[in-house]
């Protein structure tokens, strides 16, 4: 979370559960929780949502359960300062492009990052993702990236 506007307490989190929990696009946009699979302990998320452009926070109101939101679809991925380094973003990002890009209708999954988070920018790149150059997104100016259907397969 220190690149996406730090730690959500805990109140906040349980205050918004039912918001994150909800699914769009018959299951395929939403929020999924990374556990340790030896352990179950929860080490983070992982997203496809709605890219906002000009807001700093998705809509969540653009989750429809039958529907696709319009626009582009982001992955997220968001680790416990101790789950870093361990390769579990790089294994949850693999799987949820599997998911997107073979099972679900999208074409085309996204990204962006905070310009100084390397760690974040060497896993798009590990996963498959193409630089975009610079773009809007949370109402910034940021490094954008991109992974289309064909691109994926082509890795497989």
């Amino acid at each position: 979370m220190q690149y996406a506007g730090g730690t959500i307490p805990k109140k906040k989190i349980v205050g918004e559960m039912q918001m994150y929990t909800h699914r769009g696009g018959n299951g395929c946009i939403g929020v999924w929780c990374m556990c340790d699979l030896a352990t179950g302990e929860k080490l983070g998320t992982t997203a496809l949502t709605p890219l906002p452009v000009d807001e700093d926070d998705m809509d969540w109101g653009q989750l429809v359960e039958d529907q696709l939101p319009v626009g582009e679809i982001e992955i997220g991925y968001f680790l416990k300062r101790s789950a870093w380094g361990n390769g579990y973003a790089t294994e949850a990002v693999e799987r949820i492009l599997r998911f997107a890009l073979e099972d679900s209708p999208l074409e085309k999954v996204v990204a962006v990052i905070e310009p100084e988070n390397i760690g974040s920018r060497r896993i798009l790149e590990k996963t498959g993702f193409s630089t975009t150059g610079i773009r809007r997104a949370y109402g910034e100016d940021l490094p954008g990236f991109q992974i289309t259907r064909e691109d994926w397969l082509s890795r497989q």
